[in-house]
């Protein structure tokens, strides 16, 4: 894959990364001052529960028809929300989020048995695949994005009185109730199109980490905002270099590099704010130097004891293969080699292995391609079973591009659709029975 087109596919999630970057650290500032880090979790955890429900009823995923399923479900949780919120109760709102979310992920993992390919499905709701979003996508979360924005940019003054004073704000005549509903409905409609491409840790991370830099930095809303989309900007835009250069998952680096600035951030707040600055410096630096020997002190020791243990496995192997050599009858022919009967084995069986034992989408679908080449029926097998699993549109691509060249007409098979939709169902249809006049 050449610079051109891997710049290509990064586009449009660094622009999906950005307007998340603008629009949860502002929602995190209120998430921080509400006191309710977690709500974030339950809410995507409600959003992926719509989801595999809608599916369990027969809405195919990432369609308009399941997000409105998810936006549905997560309506009936704002309104727990809104009506938990109270600071005269002896329960704080915190435990009645984590509550929800353990309630919603235990009848996930309960409808997931029930669900065709279910864990496959649920954990693309959950993970997210931020790397391979496409235009439409960033469209469809950026005007949702820009409605959810305008609503809160008309109405700020109100929501930020209700989350930092709710008891002034009731005595002054303020529907809080209502409004504190409103809060956790447009908060649900963004983390339910956010989750479907970023995944569940990527979304928490965009709306605390900014947030949490902000809060440290300054007390005025208006520098907040400003401050988280600045840090959430740079740290964004890091981890998606690095994950270019060094060919690595995007979310976790991104992630990393947010835990990166995060500790810069904290290191000079304490060295800027302390009274006796060089103190401060030295003392930072120490604590730094400390947490990296430590770190290396593990992974020294790590590796020699992984070392040692594998060759004590390596030495019990060869002990293994001497004593059954030992064990042949005189005059018998040695077994043949594991590598000799590798290589009797067809080609077509060991690309069906290494399908089976790979994760990487795009492994996979060049393990199709060659089963393609060596077998067509047994390689469009392979192909409908990869493309059932709704890999991303990418390297669906490549496969239905491969597929399209084999046959005698094209399989009309579309990557924006799950595998479950008419069209695809008809294509492959198609594919079997041109398969098996070849």
């Amino acid at each position: 894959m050449n610079d051109a087109s891997l710049m290509e596919i990064m586009l449009p999630s660094f622009c999906l990364c950005l307007l998340m970057v603008g629009m949860l650290s502002y929602l995190g500032i209120h998430v921080i001052k509400r006191e309710i880090i977690f709500v974030d979790l339950a809410l995507a955890q409600i959003a992926a529960l719509g989801a595999l429900i809608g599916f369990l009823l027969g809405i195919p995923l990432h369609t308009q028809a399941s997000y409105g399923f998810s936006l549905a479900l997560t309506a009936l949780a704002a309104a727990v929300f809104t009506l938990s919120r109270s600071r005269r109760s002896p329960v704080p709102q915190e435990a009645i989020i984590g509550l929800v979310y353990a309630i919603a992920a235990a009848v996930a993992i309960v409808l997931i048995d029930k669900a065709p390919h279910g864990a496959e499905h649920i954990k693309d709701v959950l993970t997210g695949s931020i790397l391979w979003v496409k235009w439409q996508t960033v469209g469809t979360v950026a005007a949702v994005y820009a409605a959810v924005g305008l609503f809160h940019l008309i109405f700020h003054k109100l929501f930020l009185w209700i989350t930092e004073n709710p008891e002034e704000a009731e005595a002054q005549g303020v529907r809080v109730r209502l409004w504190d509903f409103l809060f956790y409905l447009t908060f649900g409609l963004v983390i339910t199109v956010s989750v479907g491409s970023a995944g569940v840790l990527m979304v928490f991370v965009f709306l605390v980490a900014p947030a949490v830099m902000a809060v440290l930095l300054t007390d005025r809303l208006l520098y907040q905002v400003l401050f988280g989309w600045t840090l959430g900007f740079v740290a964004t835009a890091g981890g998606l270099v690095l994950s270019y250069l060094g060919d690595l998952s995007s979310g976790p680096v991104v992630i990393g590099a947010y835990a990166v600035v995060l500790l810069l951030v904290g290191a000079v707040i304490h060295v800027v704010r302390a009274s006796d600055r060089a103190r401060a410096l030295r003392q930072t630096l120490a604590v730094g130097g400390a947490f990296a020997l430590c770190l290396a002190g593990l992974l020294l020791v790590g590796r020699a004891v992984g070392a040692r243990m594998h060759g004590h496995g390596h030495h019990e192997h060869s002990a293994g293969v001497s004593a059954a050599a030992d064990q042949q009858h005189p005059g018998e022919t040695p077994a043949p080699a594991a590598e000799g009967a590798a290589a009797q084995e067809p080609a077509v069986t060991d690309l069906e292995a290494a399908l089976a034992a790979s994760d990487d989408p795009g492994e996979q679908a060049d393990a199709v391609c060659q089963a393609l080449d060596e077998s067509l029926e047994t390689g469009v097998e392979l192909a409908l079973q990869y493309l059932e699993g709704d890999p991303p549109p990418f390297f669906a691509q490549q496969v239905v591009d491969k597929l399209d060249s084999l046959l005698p007409q094209p399989t009309g098979f579309d990557v924006e659709q799950p595998f479950s939709a008419e069209v695809n169902q008809q294509a492959a249809v198609r594919v079997r029975a041109a398969a098996a006049t070849r």
